[in-house]
C-alpha cells in the first residue's frame, strides 16, 4: 500500500485593524459660528452707556423747547435756569443737607425692608406651617397701599424719623417677599429629586440648590424694592418733614419755584438710575454663571 502523507498548512493569523478615533463632528471655528449666531438671534452686543441715551434725548428736547419759547418759565423752567439753581443750592450747602437726610432714610428703610422680606420669604418658602401664617398676611398687606397706612402710622409713631423709615421699609418689603418666595417655591422638582438621590442633607440642599436657585428671583425683587424705596421716600418727605429732597420740593411748590422742584426731580432720577445700575452690576457679578439676554 502506498503511504499517504498528511501535510498541514500554516494558518494565517488575521489581525483586526486598530480602531480609528471617530471623526469630530465639530468643524473648526464652529464655536465662533455658534457665538455669532447667538448674538444675531439675540438682542446684540451691549453698548456702554446706552441707557443714558433716553434721558439725554429728553434733555435735548427740553432745551430746544425752552429756547424756542414753547415753555412757560413760570410753569416749567428751562435747563439753564435749573442748572444755575442747582449750582446755587450746592454752593450754599442746602442741597447736600437735604440729600444726606433723604439718603439716610432711604438706606435704613431699604435694609430693614430687605432683611424682613427675605426672612419672611424663607419662613414661608421652607415650611408649610410658615406659609400658612406668613403668606396670607403679606398678601393682605400687598392689597393695602402703603399710603393708606400713613394715618395709622402717624398715630402710632408720630411724624418723626421712625414713621418715615417705616413707610420706606413697608414699600420695600412686599416686592422682596413676593419675588423671593416665588423663587423658593418654584425650584424644579428634578433638582429636588437629584438632591434626594445624592443623599444631600437639609442644610446641603438649602446651600447648594435652594439658595442659588432663588437668587435670580431675589434680585428681581431687589431692583423693584430700590425703586419702591425712592417712591415711598418722596411721599413721606412731603408730610410734616423738616428736611429731605421732598421737603425742599414741597416748600418750593408753595412759592411756585419750578426750578427748585425740577432740581429735586433730577436728584430723585439720579438716585434711581445710579442705584439700579449698582444693583444690576451686583447681580451680574453674583449670577455670573447665568447667561441672559441682558448680558
Amino acid at each position: 500500500m502506498s503511504s499517504i502523507k498528511l501535510t498541514t498548512r500554516p494558518t494565517a493569523v488575521v489581525t483586526a485593524p486598530a480602531a480609528q478615533p471617530a471623526p469630530s463632528t465639530t468643524r473648526p471655528g464652529s464655536d465662533l459660528v455658534l457665538q455669532s449666531r447667538r448674538h444675531r438671534l439675540g438682542r446684540g452686543r451691549s453698548l456702554p452707556g446706552a441707557r443714558l441715551l433716553g434721558p439725554f434725548l429728553i434733555v435735548v428736547l427740553w432745551f430746544a423747547a425752552s429756547s424756542l419759547g414753547l415753555l412757560d418759565p413760570r410753569l416749567l423752567s428751562g435747563p439753564g435756569t435749573v442748572a444755575a439753581t442747582a449750582w446755587q443750592l450746592i454752593a450754599d450747602g442746602t442741597l447736600a443737607e437735604h440729600v444726606g437726610a433723604s439718603l439716610s432714610r432711604a438706606l435704613l428703610g431699604l435694609v430693614i425692608g430687605t432683611v424682613t422680606g427675605v426672612v419672611l420669604a424663607v419662613i414661608a418658602g421652607l415650611s408649610r406651617l410658615g406659609e400658612a401664617f406668613v403668606d396670607g398676611t403679606v398678601q393682605v398687606k400687598r392689597a393695602i397701599p402703603v399710603l393708606a397706612l400713613i394715618p395709622l402710622l402717624i398715630l402710632w409713631l408720630g411724624i418723626g424719623e421712625e414713621f418715615k423709615v417705616t413707610i420706606v421699609a413697608l414699600g420695600v418689603l412686599v416686592p422682596i417677599y413676593i419675588n423671593t418666595y416665588s423663587a423658593l417655591t418654584g425650584i424644579d422638582t428634578k433638582q429636588i429629586e437629584l438632591a434626594e438621590s445624592l443623599g444631600l442633607t437639609r442644610w446641603q440642599y438649602i446651600r447648594f440648590v435652594l439658595v442659588p436657585g432663588s437668587l435670580p428671583g431675589f434680585f428681581v425683587g431687589f431692583r423693584l424694592a430700590v425703586v419702591g424705596s425712592w417712591m415711598a421716600l418722596i411721599v413721606v418727605e412731603t408730610i410734616n418733614a423738616t428736611s429731605g429732597v421732598g421737603y425742599m420740593m414741597a416748600q418750593a411748590q408753595l412759592y411756585a419755584q419750578s426750578d427748585i422742584i425740577l432740581v429735586g426731580l433730577v436728584v430723585y432720577g439720579v438716585f434711581g438710575f445710579v442705584s439700579d445700575a449698582l444693583v444690576r452690576l451686583l447681580e451680574r457679578r453674583v449670577l455670573s454663571w447665568r447667561r441672559t439676554l441682558a448680558s
